[in-house]
């Protein structure tokens, strides 16, 4: 390929290159930013394996550059007290940076609902009784507090379990029609594990008008899988209770790895759960004071890192969150 071969001439340039005043040391940054933005340019139109390939290349080049304005900085300071002449507001080369894989996939889904006329929102990751459980159908003697078991603080209030807190503030605050969705930390009282963890993130996707009704939510959530994973995915629907929905659903895609004949990935089913929601429960919007016979609406639940393990192939949860660079550097691209 082109590009490589002419990454790797600049890597025996570089090589040969041997620095004698601060101006080398300029010059070669220079050199350095107008190979990388080069490159990085002819990258939209190849495809994985191959953006890969370069984008290891590119690193060795940084490296190699790395490695010679450091050997001409250990020369220069030999001498006791000399100060070495240098631009201090010149990057650092010494770590290469990227978006974490979660940013990455939180950033899609902020593309993909803004799209469809969905506004973000933020609210808080600390809570109270009402807003997290109580207003969503939750009340203190419902069994599925249990499932949701969470880090309580002293003096009141608690760590959210679900973003779903965020639409009971919106519902409380704004005017009908609301299209919402908020992305976020949420956190349980769980053992960690490959699969599970005691905070991940999570994203809460609402919306209140009238005559809204499930077919609204099935085009969402086909449109939602095509952006993220192609029109030749299937999408199938399945009834679940939540305490916050009726109906509920449980949503399935065709398994992208055996393109749903079966495999370890799907346990042989062909199809991989991607995400929840339904009809928001007319009880909900007594609470937040919405006339549920004139109005209604549907909510959609998504793990933000369900969905990186399925694009990306991540075996285990605890990767996103020990900083190991060898898993964070296959996403520097």
């Amino acid at each position: 390929m082109l590009i490589i071969d002419d990454i790797d001439r600049a890597i025996v340039d570089v090589e040969a290159n041997e620095i004698v005043s601060n101006d080398g040391v300029v010059h070669l940054r220079k050199l350095l930013n107008s190979l990388v933005s080069r490159f990085s340019q002819s990258l939209d139109s190849l495809d994985g394996d191959e953006k890969r390939e370069i984008g290891i290349r590119i690193n060795k080049l940084k490296k190699c550059v790395e490695l010679k304005i450091n050997k001409f900085y250990a020369q220069s300071s030999r001498t006791e007290g000399e100060i070495v002449d240098s631009d201090l507001t010149l990057p650092c080369l010494d770590h290469i940076s990227c978006r974490h894989p979660l940013k990455i996939q939180c950033n899609k889904m902020v593309d993909c609902f803004t799209s469809l006329g969905f506004i973000q929102v933020e609210t808080n990751e600390i809570e109270d009784d009402w807003h997290n459980f109580t207003a969503l159908n939750i009340p203190e003697y419902h069994p599925a507090r249990d499932e949701q078991d969470t880090f309580f603080i002293d003096g009141g209030g608690l760590l959210r379990t679900h973003t779903s807190n965020v639409q009971i503030r919106i519902l409380e605050q704004c005017k009908i029609p609301i299209r919402c969705f908020s992305i976020g930390r949420v956190f349980r009282n769980e053992t960690i594990s490959a699969r599970s963890h005691c905070f991940f993130y999570q994203l809460e996707c609402f919306c209140v008008d009238r005559n809204v009704n499930i077919s609204d939510l099935k085009s969402t959530l086909l449109y939602v899988i095509h952006y993220l994973f192609g029109r030749n995915i299937k999408m199938r629907i399945r009834p679940s209770y939540f305490p916050f929905t009726m109906p509920g659903i449980e949503v399935d895609m065709s398994c992208i790895p055996c393109g749903g004949v079966g495999c370890q990935l799907c346990k042989y089913s062909g199809w991989v759960e991607i995400c929840g929601g339904g009809m928001i429960d007319p009880n909900v919007l007594n609470n937040v004071g919405i006339d549920n016979k004139l109005y209604s609406g549907f909510a959609i639940g998504m793990g933000i890192e369900r969905l990186s393990f399925l694009i990306n192939k991540v075996s285990d949860i605890r990767l996103y969150d020990i900083n190991v660079t060898e898993f964070l550097r296959q996403f520097c691209m």
